[in-house]
């Protein structure tokens, strides 16, 4: 198993990661390391790649699992018993508990409290980018000194969106104005990484750090849907001692 450790300045209690293809037991689509039940690998071998995450990063407890659905709902897990899991965002300030997100070209972003205390786990695709899951999460926090790092995700050169797309952001602040390139006459190139950067700026975050991925053009690291349609999802991990 291979992973990316995230390069932020948080405290030293604070663990993370992004698990990458190479390293697990499934097959044809979905080789190698897929921990999503939800895309038609073979449940049984989903569940043994989680296991060999587990076991590989030493996690503390097994990950709080959710059922994402490009929305905007963030759970506060506060046990390990979660009731209804379907939401975009996790957060947590207790100790021993693994937030996590699954994407394939959707931006995971983690947050973490200066003080090393509070922790989140985001899901955030323009959808849930747009209708403010970031916002949610952020709300969520006491310590309102936050800093935001942005994992693998499409990149600015493969993220082609129409007119309505970008109108839609922009209507919401003039400043999402700069993440476009206009490609042709109702056609733009978006960078996910700027629409995300903008939004914590909005909220008062500036340390951010991460990007410069992308998932769509580097198949041997990063699951892409746009490039394959169906495949697997790579795991992005946040925990605290």
């Amino acid at each position: 198993m291979t992973w990316i450790k995230p390069d932020w300045p948080v405290k030293k209690n604070i663990h993370t990661a992004v698990t990458l293809r190479p390293g697990g037991l499934s097959q044809g689509l979905f080789q190698s390391l897929n921990p999503a039940l939800h895309v038609n690998d073979e449940a049984e071998i989903v569940l043994a790649n989680r296991k060999i995450i587990a076991e590989t990063l030493k996690l503390p407890s097994a990950p709080v699992w959710l059922q994402q659905v490009h929305g905007n709902r963030v759970i506060k897990i506060n046990n390990h018993s979660i009731s209804d899991q379907q939401a975009d965002a996790s957060y947590t300030n207790q100790a021993g508990i693994v937030s996590v997100v699954m994407t394939a070209d959707c931006l995971p972003v983690l947050l973490a409290s200066h003080d090393g205390l509070e922790i989140a786990a985001i899901h955030a695709g323009w959808r849930g980018l747009l209708s403010g899951v970031i916002a949610n999460t952020v709300a969520l926090f006491t310590d309102t000194s936050i800093m935001a790092w942005l994992g693998p995700a499409i990149g600015p050169d493969c993220f082609e969106v129409g007119e309505a797309l970008k109108s839609s952001f922009v209507s919401k602040s003039n400043r999402f104005n700069g993440a476009f390139t206009q490609k042709s006459k109702d056609k733009y190139l978006a960078d996910i990484y700027q629409l995300a950067a903008t939004e914590l700026a909005m909220l008062g975050i500036t340390q951010v750090y991460g990007g410069g991925f992308c998932t769509v053009t580097d198949k041997q690291r990063f699951y892409s849907y746009r490039r394959d349609g169906e495949t697997g999802r790579m795991a992005t991990l946040i925990w605290r001692d």
